[in-house]
């Protein structure tokens, strides 16, 4: 489960482990990780941490080699690790539009390549976090929303691919949840509150969404009870898909 430090991926390593799932939390934020491996050890589950840099090709091969070597097999793939840059296509450094790439989209087919021959074994799933952002985008996220977009057009390919062989294949598309990732968005505003409060008002529900609730719907995609889902996009996102509900 990449970008497991906290946020989202945080919140599905928990979520998974609550569910019984011997979880190997994967971030290139070592101390982030050391939190989340703690905060399943205290509520009885099983965790532990393999810091790795997703966008790195050594680096993830290492991942795979210490899960199988440690663990035996893999049931689930969970790439949930991003980074953002608030910045127009002008704004944004070509080294932070490659550097974006190479985590956002780089790291889910780098670790689908070296789990994939595990994942065919054990007929298990993969499950990519996109983002609604993937189709109704915003100011100043330019790259964020490419990386966002080529996620869905990755998981329909690979679901295609390797259906055949039993791997399922399943991408979700939250809308604003309350994590470091949002704020950031936030944060690059000319007033972060307003924004912040501007963004719950885009849901049908209006509110911004928690980790937790994402976690909920990666397990299932994660699980055998979605054993007839695949290729698909999942709008975890509010309503926020819907068009824009009356203020």
């Amino acid at each position: 489960m990449t970008g497991a430090a906290g946020g989202i991926g945080g919140a599905c390593a928990r979520e998974c482990a609550a569910q019984g799932a011997r979880v190997v939390a994967v971030d290139i934020n070592a101390e982030g990780l050391a939190e989340t491996v703690r905060m399943i050890s205290a509520a009885g589950g099983e965790a532990r941490a393999v810091p790795t840099d997703v966008s790195d090709e050594s680096s993830v091969a290492a991942l795979a080699a210490e899960v199988m070597r440690v663990e035996g097999a893999v049931h689930a793939l969970l790439n949930n690790a991003a980074i953002f840059y608030g910045k127009t296509v002008e704004e944004t450094t070509v080294e932070e539009w490659n550097r974006q790439m190479a985590v956002n989209v780089g790291g889910i087919f780098l670790t689908s390549k070296y789990f994939l021959p595990h994942l065919r074994a054990s007929r298990g799933a993969i499950v990519n976090m996109s983002s609604a952002n993937a189709y109704f985008v915003e100011p100043s996220c330019a790259g964020y929303c490419a990386t966002k977009a080529a996620i869905i057009g990755l998981t329909k390919a690979m679901a295609i691919d390797y259906g055949k062989d039993g791997v399922r294949v399943n991408c979700i598309c939250p809308g604003y949840i309350d994590t470091g990732l949002a704020q950031a968005y936030f944060d690059v505003q000319a007033d972060p509150a307003k924004a912040r409060a501007e963004a719950g008002k885009l849901h049908a529900l209006w509110r911004i969404g928690q980790p937790e609730e994402i976690a909920r719907v990666a397990a299932f995609l994660a699980s055998d009870e979605a054993s007839f889902v695949t290729g698909t996009a999942i709008a975890a996102d509010g309503g926020f898909s819907t068009g824009l509900p009356p203020k």
